[in-house]
């Protein structure tokens, strides 16, 4: 019986992490875009140094467009970079902004226990406060992200990282800001 009590608490603690997803902008924006992405992959941490920030306010800041990052995570780094970023309480992207940011700081290790071990470690030193231990063990962050990634794969094809989908519709062009803002402005 005191084992019980001991386990059901855990259990309870761990089920009630709901994976947030990671969303900017105004939901009912003409506009809907989703970026699946790694946070290992350097062209995704390319995409949110030179792109983002020109998107967000040409375009997300006045309404105009709604996103929502997606986890395509393309190794276990990432997938648990990803659980962490979900796990942020304010689903906002700082968590995600700072591990793109800084990817050379945190991805090192002979393996997954090394690297979660160096991506805690930054976090803490960034002042994040995460419960880590309970954000990487939880079975339903984990679900969420994986899930993200089936759905990027079956629904739109997904197949690299980072990949834009605007308005449900695969964004094929070169991935350049330019280009991006003649697709957003034809929608608008």
């Amino acid at each position: 019986l005191l084992l019980l009590f001991v386990i059901f608490p855990i259990f309870i603690l761990n089920a009630e992490i709901i994976p947030k997803p990671i969303i900017e902008g105004d939901k009912n924006s003409k506009v809907k875009i989703l970026v699946y992405e790694s946070l290992t992959c350097s062209y995704c941490a390319s995409f949110h140094e030179k792109i983002y920030p020109r998107l967000k306010s040409e375009f997300i800041d006045k309404s105009l467009v709604f996103i929502e990052f997606k986890s395509f995570p393309l190794d276990l780094a990432a997938l648990s970079a990803s659980k962490l970023a979900h796990c942020n309480e304010s689903s906002n992207r700082k968590v995600l902004s700072l591990l793109f940011k800084n990817q050379n700081e945190w991805i090192k290790g002979e393996n997954i226990d090394e690297l979660n071990s160096n991506l805690i470690k930054f976090l803490k030193n960034n002042n994040i406060t995460l419960n880590f231990d309970e954000c990487l063990n939880n079975e339903n962050l984990e679900k969420f992200v994986l899930e993200e990634r089936i759905e990027g794969s079956s629904k739109f094809k997904v197949n690299s990282t980072p990949t834009i989908i605007i308005n449900n519709k695969r964004f094929e062009k070169s991935l350049t800001y330019k280009n991006l803002k003649k697709a957003i402005e034809k929608l608008l």
